[in-house]
């Protein structure tokens, strides 16, 4: 096991005033075992920094360390790393168990340790009744399985996932997400996971890096992000539904935008000097609890209530909402960030 330093880190394709940049000057101190997640939307430059740790693309300066060794000019067998992609990548003519164990056979270990590597990999991933069977033979959560256990058998000092559980249906995300974590607690590896799934960043992450076009937004653990997010950015795209930024809110400061969760909005049942008197345009009931979509002076404003209050207004209603003063979240209007 090892930890990772990324310091200062430039991405881009390209030279002179062509050059095209992508990755801006990351810079994080990842501990020995920690479980990290690079969260953001498609094209923030998340996978560029994963492959970079890897070593599969070159950094245009900065440096990244494993341990104590600067990695740069390392190519990526040299880093004692082991990846787990979007794609499964299994050999389809090969069974379970030589799936696991074609790169310690090639890197000329000794059978009965492969066999000792294996078959402890199958048991902590739940395998270990379908190692003679071909790929075909297995669900698609089978499948990301025997390649989580094709890296753990490698017994690398850092795991790389790049979105593994993109291909899976919404029920074996879920289950593969719990497997993952419990993998995290009985191996204790350095661990980068690559989503762009914010639900999956916050459940799975003990501390989570938020990219957008190529930045650093912030580098916090789940609770951080969630409740005090750095920049409007950070705000919107972690939460769902995310957080209200209301630029024009009555009661607002100048030159800030008012930042509120949807679950910190209360119906009140008296007009009040502190509230805000929106129109409903829509609800949506979500089994145990309710959205209700609405509106003031042009923007949008989402009300979360639960199911047992009751209460759901009429569309086009009006309504009168008031928010907790403790939660509320300024930032500032020009930059984004957190004021």
């Amino acid at each position: 096991m090892a930890s990772i330093t990324l310091n200062k880190v430039f991405k881009h394709y390209g030279h002179g005033k062509s050059a095209n940049p992508v990755i801006h000057g990351v810079s994080a101190d990842i501990a020995d075992g920690e479980f990290i997640v690079i969260v953001g939307p498609s094209g923030c430059g998340k996978s560029t920094l994963l492959r970079m740790v890897a070593g599969l693309e070159e950094i245009s300066s900065g440096d990244i360390s494993i341990g104590p060794r600067v990695v740069n000019q390392l190519e990526p067998a040299e880093r004692d790393i082991a990846m787990v992609f979007q794609n499964y990548a299994l050999y389809p003519h090969m069974s379970v168990f030589d799936n696991m164990a074609y790169g310690l056979k090639i890197a000329k270990v000794p059978k009965d340790e492969i066999k000792a590597r294996v078959d402890k990999a199958a048991a902590i991933l739940e395998l270990a009744p379908y190692l003679q069977r071909k790929p075909r033979e297995l669900s698609g959560g089978q499948r990301q399985r025997v390649a989580m256990g094709r890296a753990i058998v490698r017994q690398p000092q850092v795991f790389l996932f790049d979105e593994p559980l993109s291909n899976l249906d919404a029920k074996l995300r879920a289950q593969t997400r719990l497997e993952i974590q419990k993998l995290h607690r009985e191996l204790g590896i350095t661990s980068l996971f690559v989503t762009h799934d914010q639900v999956e960043a916050m459940t799975l992450a003990q501390r989570m890096i938020v990219m957008n076009a190529g930045v650093m937004e912030q580098f916090g653990t789940p609770e951080e992000v969630y409740h005090r997010p750095a920049s409007t950015f950070v705000a919107s795209f972690i939460g769902s539904p995310p957080m209200n930024l209301l630029r024009s809110a009555p009661h607002g400061r100048a030159g800030a935008i008012l930042g509120v969760r949807p679950e910190h909005l209360q119906i009140s049942a008296q007009t009040t000097t502190t509230g805000w008197t929106v129109q409903v345009e829509a609800v949506e009931m979500l089994g145990a609890e309710r959205l209700l979509y609405t509106r003031l002076d042009g923007e949008q404003i989402i009300v979360r209530t639960e199911e047992e209050q009751g209460i759901v207004p009429a569309i086009g209603s009006a309504l009168h909402i008031t928010a907790r003063a403790d939660r509320l979240h300024w930032f500032d209007a020009a930059s984004g960030k957190r004021l």
